[in-house]
């Protein structure tokens, strides 16, 4: 299994050292916050995300792709009813595509809870036709580029739209483009009621990137989620992506983050 780790999780660190510190740490990946490059993500030109890839593989990390895709700028939406903004959505998530495609990235993950939001008189059937044909647009853009949105599930207290494996499934197929797929997270998951390794299961079909992480918002072995079922599912599917660590809580620091969870998740994998 090859592991990553999102480079937000280095608050405050410029992208060559955080770059550094996770390839001597032992991981082959690195996970892009494009918000971390630059506050307002549509000033990345292709040249400048091009030489963000270089720096990662100058460092030995392969750039497994973007995530965090619409933190920055916040008014966009999924499922937005406004046709103006719905076409700045589909115009940011073609140049995220771009950008992703520049750095070498394959893979950006969608999740945003609060930019996909569902409102109070929606009604779901139309919030998700609209959402499918958001999504089909850029899925357009990604195929060109040679990249994969990854749909993510989240928790119920996070948004009211895409809580579960099963749902995201439906609204992927809907949508019916091959570079419109599934992405699953642990802490998501643990929300759902069906076990994880049932989830796993069950998504093998459409998952094409994994997120390694706790409910408590810290990293894989600093919580109470135990992963050894997680990793022999994942690998008993196939699964031949990356398990990216991605925390929500930075405490104590970087360092330690990285380090404890790239050694509990090999501690894991080794033993499935």
């Amino acid at each position: 299994m090859r592991f990553a780790i999102c480079n937000e999780t280095y608050q405050g660190w410029d992208f060559q050292r955080t770059c550094a510190h996770i390839a001597a740490t032992g991981y082959e990946g690195v996970e892009v916050a494009p918000f971390t490059l630059k506050d307002d993500p549509r000033e990345i030109s292709e040249v400048e995300a091009a030489a963000f890839g270089k720096t990662a593989r100058g460092e030995g990390l392969e750039v497994v792709g973007l995530h965090w895709l619409l933190i920055k700028p916040s008014w966009l939406n999924l499922n937005t009813t406004d046709p103006l903004l719905a076409k700045d959505t589909v115009a940011f998530g073609r140049h995220l595509a771009r950008t992703c495609a520049a750095m070498g990235g394959k893979v950006m993950v969608w999740g945003s809870p609060k930019q996909r939001e569902l409102q109070e008189g929606w009604d779901y059937d139309e919030a998700v036709e609209r959402s499918a044909d958001t999504l089909r647009e850029i899925s357009e853009t990604c195929g060109e580029c040679g990249v994969t949105i990854a749909m993510e599930p989240l928790g119920r207290k996070e948004t009211n739209f895409l809580n579960t494996a099963e749902e995201t499934v439906r609204l992927i197929e809907k949508v019916g483009h091959p570079n419109c797929r599934l992405h699953l997270d642990v802490k998501a998951m643990s929300d759902e009621p069906k076990p994880i390794p049932q989830i796993i299961e069950e998504s093998k079909a459409y998952t094409v990137h994994f997120h390694a992480n706790d409910p408590n918002l810290r990293g894989p072995g600093f919580g109470d989620v135990k992963f050894e079922p997680i990793a022999a599912a994942l690998e008993a599917t196939g699964y031949a992506g990356y398990v990216s660590v991605e925390v929500f809580d930075y405490t104590p620091d970087p360092e330690t983050i990285a380090i404890q969870s790239l050694e509990y998740l090999k501690s894991v994998f080794r033993a499935s």
